[in-house]
């Protein structure tokens, strides 16, 4: 009797260990990834510019293969992926903006992005290099995570690692970048039988795979689209050539027909609509921003021939917005010129102009 006792506790001693090694080896890397951490800006209001390395390999096939049907398999697999085996919870954004493209005198490509929203957050600088991706640098939004402090607890760093799925824009190390900008038009809920995508797994997947807004364009072509969180968005895609193009879904199209528009600038409307979208108001399922899109091209119309680094600030600044409790695409979060030719990037958190970060897709 003993000796069964006493072998039933060495299988349970076993079992134990084998299940620590098991997880140990799991989360290794998620460890290395969230040690990584680092907080660059340090604001009194508490929401800051933070950074970290994505070091554990990921699989964005896994996440699409399964099965996104709504925002909870959405969030489901994105969890799935990057917490696997601990119990969390992440909300679903919504997201404002502004994106456009320019060449400077020197012949570098660049796409200016503020990222609008009305509730203020933390910015995570998430550097990813997978294993059969591009390198990139992009931006999560951390309050959509509940993670503005990432620092104050254990929880709130490791909901970090989610944040290669949660960028609102990037660029990668073929000089794509993209960004997401919400519009007003019911979601687009795609179902012709390809693989679905969402939103925010959409610029992952652009990212990691895209070396051209044409392959860009190509690849967004292959999925059904999914707008996660009840919105409806379009994309601004910018290469290294300068081709700046928008995908949009057709709100006219009964399959909501995916279309590729060359743009210097987009807000809130859809370029392929731009004769019915009004300055100043709302425009129905077309959208609005025109007065930002506006005043946009009106910098770029002023420096034309001139062109520079502080061009893209000129047109981030005159298309900022500051807080609105009625408007959801008020209150610029971040503003970010994207030098798509040397492949890097300057960040100012919340309009604080002279307060800018620099980074690269290599670090």
């Amino acid at each position: 009797m003993v000796k069964v006792v006493k072998r039933i506790l060495l299988l349970l001693l076993a079992i134990i260990v084998i299940a620590v090694v098991a997880f140990i080896g799991l989360y290794f890397t998620r460890i290395l990834t969230v040690s990584s951490i680092e907080q660059l800006t340090d604001y009194e209001d508490g929401y800051n510019l933070y950074s970290m390395d994505i070091r554990y390999d990921y699989s964005l096939d896994d996440i699409i293969d399964y099965g996104i049907t709504d925002d909870q398999t959405m969030i489901d697999a994105i969890l799935k992926e990057s917490l696997p085996l601990i119990p969390a919870k992440i909300d679903v954004p919504d997201y404002g903006c502004t994106s456009f493209t320019l060449t400077d005198t020197d012949g570098d490509v660049h796409m200016g992005r503020n990222y609008d929203f009305r509730k203020d957050t933390s910015a995570m600088m998430v550097y990813c290099t997978p294993k059969d991706g591009y390198k990139s640098v992009a931006f999560a939004a951390l309050d959509n995570i509940s993670a503005n402090e990432p620092d104050a607890s254990t929880a709130k760093k490791l909901a970090t690692l989610t944040s290669p799925f949660i960028c609102l824009d990037g660029m990668n190390e073929k000089g794509v970048s993209i960004s997401v900008l919400t519009l007003d038009s019911e979601p687009v809920r795609q179902n012709t039988g390809k693989p679905v995508i969402a939103t925010t797994l959409a610029i992952r997947l652009v990212l990691d795979k895209a070396a051209s807004t044409e392959e860009a364009v190509e690849l967004l072509r292959s999925y059904d689209m999914f707008s996660s969180s009840g919105r409806d968005y379009h994309f601004y895609i910018t290469d290294a050539s300068g081709d700046g193009r928008v995908v949009e879904y057709d709100p006219e199209s009964e399959n909501r027909e995916i279309i590729a528009t060359p743009t210097e600038a987009i807000t809130n409307f859809f370029i392929i609509h731009k004769d019915k979208v009004l300055p100043n108001q709302k425009n129905g399922i077309y959208g609005h921003g025109r007065e930002r899109y506006d005043a946009v091209l009106k910098v770029l119309e002023e420096e034309k021939g001139n062109y520079t680094n502080d061009t893209v600030w000129n047109a981030m600044k005159a298309a900022a917005q500051d807080p609105s409790p009625d408007a959801i695409t008020s209150n610029t979060q971040w503003s970010v010129s994207y030098n798509n030719t040397d492949l890097t990037a300057e960040i100012a958190i919340r309009r604080n102009w002279d307060d800018i970060t620099g980074c690269a897709v290599s670090k």
